[in-house]
């Protein structure tokens, strides 16, 4: 089934991938205030027009964007206090605080809804409720949920009192009674969150930039969307995982990868039209004109992993719910601005699945050299409805890449890309900006030049993950020129 052309299509683009906590400013992280907006004009020096971030969402302790609490709700890290103090809901400029600066970014938000009580405009009080009405669908359940985890040092959901944890309806009654000023925070905060979400890529489109989120296609165990449908899941009566999710062996992992999500019971999602993946991705919708589907091919087939095996060597393929979940969703949409994250175990079964609903998908030129002229990721082999890019959040920088290769593969990039081979990463920019695919995403990192000390994340590592972040006056004046003539001299600008 073919859907309408893909945003992707309208014209060649380049863009940028960068995790808003990157960003400099904030407190304890790059946030969506003043220098979300700068990056923006920073984009349009360049001529880069799509900013592709990771999962919004808010976080557990490891930081990961791709464990979250909840697949609707953005991450009270990156509110901008700055912004809240423009508004005039702060009474005082926030000052960072490099002791415990989640600490102090909470304290300021309980005194920006302090502020808001007090100084609110009747317009931002009619659009608090505006709010509330429209995300009824997860709001209630997830700032229920998150009170009560702030209530208990951030126990897991599953470590709750029995009544909290099997949502028995007296005991939510009255915990929310008792605790509705809690409540009312979280809420207060996603209602902030939006409001600036929403500025920015009002900002963002004004001037041609497109912003392009993330979907991961598993969630958190611990998170508000298992605590509230259980039965959308494959749990036991205890609530805890029948089967979880991960990957099978290969030449990565003898033993595989064993990521832990709870699976989903697709016959219960099937059963209900797909509500609750369609009511995720409207939330996506809301906030992105592109989107991401992260591990797409679970879509196709999944991999099922015993809950008490430790490894995912006992694993084994189930089929998921197909293209009848795409058309689900391409009824209820009328258009899929997805992309498909089509990488590590692809058969022709997930490629025709993404072509019949004409997504792009993958290429990533650091999986590219170092074999045979067959291999998808070369340049040569690339198709138009497809994106580019240098490396991921997952990948190490080009330039920590190219000093970690092989003699067999820097021979293979000199034959392949001449004498510039050496100049990394602008070798591999220049490839990736020249491809046929309609839209090449390079991370900040390769356009800044940076090493391997600068990734975002190492998949397998446990610690140090998900806390990159730039400078300003690592962006040498000439270098939004460089970028311009390389995307002009390829239609990309």
């Amino acid at each position: 089934m073919r859907q309408i052309q893909h945003p992707i299509e309208t014209r060649r683009r380049a863009g940028v991938l960068l995790h808003p906590t990157s960003l400099p400013g904030g407190s304890g992280s790059g946030d969506l205030g003043p220098a979300a907006f700068h990056f923006i004009d920073f984009m349009v020096d360049c001529g880069l027009s799509v900013w592709q971030v990771l999962p919004l969402g808010p976080t557990h302790e490891d930081r990961s964007p791709y464990q979250t609490t909840s697949v609707h709700a953005g991450a009270p890290e990156l509110i901008s206090l700055e912004l809240l103090y423009r508004w005039g809901w702060l009474d005082a400029a926030p000052e960072a605080d490099p002791v415990d600066p989640e600490a102090n970014r909470f304290a300021c938000l309980r005194q920006a809804r302090a502020g808001f009580m007090r100084h609110a405009r009747d317009a931002d009080r009619e659009a608090l409720r505006e709010f509330v009405d429209g995300h009824a669908s997860w709001l209630p359940d997830f700032s229920c949920y998150q009170a009560i985890k702030d209530t208990r040092d951030g126990a897991a959901w599953l470590d709750w009192p029995g009544p909290l944890r099997d949502r028995e309806p007296r005991a939510l009654e009255q915990f929310r009674a008792e605790h509705r000023e809690a409540i009312d925070q979280v809420v207060f905060e996603q209602f902030v969150f939006f409001r600036q979400w929403h500025d920015l890529r009002r900002y963002a489109n004004e001037r041609d930039i497109l912003l392009f989120g993330d979907i991961p296609i598993f969630v958190a165990h611990d998170s508000a969307d298992v605590w509230a449908n259980r039965e959308g899941f494959l749990l036991q009566e205890d609530g805890y995982p029948r089967v979880v999710a991960g990957v099978p062996p290969d030449y990565f992992s003898e033993t595989g990868q064993r990521w832990g999500n709870p699976l989903y019971d697709w016959a219960q999602m099937a059963a209900t039209g797909y509500s609750w993946w369609w009511e995720r991705i409207h939330t996506q919708r809301d906030l992105f004109d592109l989107i991401r589907i992260d591990h797409f091919r679970g879509f196709e087939a999944y991999w099922e992993i015993p809950a008490a095996a430790e490894t995912a060597i006992d694993g084994r393929w189930v089929e998921g719910p197909g293209a009848e979940f795409f058309e689900h969703m391409l009824a209820r949409f009328g258009d899929l601005p997805l992309v498909a994250e089509d990488l590590g175990t692809i058969d022709a079964a997930v490629e025709r699945l993404r072509d019949d609903f004409h997504l792009p998908g993958m290429k990533i030129l650091q999986f590219a050299f170092g074999g045979g002229a067959d291999n998808p990721y070369l340049p040569h082999n690339h198709v138009p409805l497809s994106l580019v890019y240098t490396g991921t959040h997952d990948n190490d920088t080009t330039l920590g890449w190219y000093a970690s290769l092989d003699e067999n593969a820097h021979e293979h990039l000199a034959a392949y890309l001449g004498p510039e081979a050496t100049d990394m990463p602008w070798a591999l920019n220049r490839a990736a900006i020249a491809s046929v695919a309609h839209l090449s995403v390079i991370p900040l990192q390769d356009w800044l030049g940076l090493d391997g000390a600068h990734r975002m994340n190492q998949p397998g590592v446990r610690e140090g993950n998900w806390q990159w972040r730039f400078e300003w006056d690592w962006i040498d004046a000439e270098l939004p020129g460089r970028i311009r003539a390389l995307l002009e001299l390829y239609g990309r600008a």
